[in-house]
């Protein structure tokens, strides 16, 4: 084969592998816009919630853990369980037989001293009689506070050793929790902050709110720095309970209601921004930048518009929203980035 063959032979390749290389740019020209033709985004409304996340377990607004004061007999039970108490209520009686007689025997002993003992000893005895009274009183479980009697296990006849807890008396007029706030998000805190309930054991929220925090943290056992703030709630249905489990948000600000779709659904004709619908309308529109594939739509539709792919959404436009806006961009560039759903 002579050079001039070989030179024909090269060129005839080199024109062969140009419209093979042509027919495949065609081919992919027309592949990418019926692709484009089928591709519709729906516009979408998402809600951006400025909040804190807590967890825990409520507890009751006062809470008296019921027991003797010391070692005695019971000589009388004067409630059961689920009874209202007022306060200074006697809820158990234990025998003071021993107290009443030493108190009986110093009345006696200080009523002879009031005639022939001196001043000082009569002193001394009145501050022993005061001592036998507080001990008296130790022989009865009274309530402190108004409330109801949440449990009860003790019976008359019983014998009872000081400390022992045979029952508990609780206030539910509202109910209280101790959450961990992290200390990066306890600037945010305010009293009466919004703060919104749900309970594994009753379907719907329940709402509470901010009460007070402390001026100084803690380290976890996970070595993380918190706060534990008091929330309270005073309304709840009769499902919750003391004790019982809880996920919720304290709201920081109201939520925000966004329009966003993706942003290959708007195109740039003069450096102004449209979406074109499925039925073909072209539609002027403002957006921002909100996250990396999408934007938020700021005028121009309502929410729930079926929107074409264009095929203008790569260029000027959404090239501006990478590298920064241009002269006289109709788009914000400092959005916020999207929060939580």
């Amino acid at each position: 084969m002579n050079k001039r063959t070989k030179i024909k032979i090269t060129l005839i390749l080199f024109c062969v592998t140009i419209v093979i290389i042509t027919g495949l740019h065609i081919t992919r020209r027309a592949l990418t816009k019926n692709k484009l033709e089928n591709t519709l985004y729906q516009v979408k409304k998402e809600t951006y919630e400025n909040c804190i996340e807590i967890a825990g377990t409520v507890s009751a607004a006062q809470e008296q853990t019921l027991q003797a004061l010391g070692d005695g007999t019971v000589l009388g039970v004067y409630v059961k369980k689920g009874d209202k108490v007022k306060k200074g209520d006697i809820i158990i009686q234990l025998d003071s037989t021993e107290q009443e007689y030493n108190l009986a025997k110093l009345d006696y002993e200080m009523a002879s001293l009031r005639i022939t003992g001196s001043k000082k000893e009569l002193q001394l005895q009145e501050k022993q009689r005061l001592s036998l009274l507080r001990k008296i009183e130790d022989r009865k479980v009274t309530a402190t506070f108004d409330g109801i009697i949440a449990a009860l296990d003790v019976s008359v006849g019983d014998s009872l050793e000081a400390k022992d807890s045979v029952g508990t008396l609780v206030n539910i007029d509202y109910l209280t929790a101790e959450v961990e706030i992290p200390e990066t998000e306890v600037s945010k805190l305010q009293v009466g902050q919004k703060v919104n309930f749900s309970f594994p054991a009753y379907t719907g929220d329940i709402q509470g709110y901010v009460v007070s925090w402390p001026a100084i943290g803690e380290v976890t056992s996970r070595g993380a720095t918190i706060v534990k703030a008091k929330i309270r709630i005073d309304e709840f249905p009769e499902a919750i309970l003391p004790n019982y489990s809880f996920t919720g948000k304290i709201q920081i600000t109201d939520p925000v209601e966004n329009l966003v779709v993706e942003k290959y659904a708007v195109a740039y004709e003069n450096r102004e921004a449209y979406v074109e619908t499925a039925s073909g309308k072209r539609i002027a529109v403002k957006v921002q930048p909100y996250g990396r594939t999408n934007v938020k739509i700021l005028e121009g539709l309502s929410g729930g518009e079926m929107l074409k792919a264009q095929s203008k959404a790569e260029e000027s436009g959404l090239n501006r929203m990478r590298g920064g806006p241009g002269k006289n961009s109709p788009i914000p560039m400092n959005a916020p980035p999207p929060g939580k759903f």
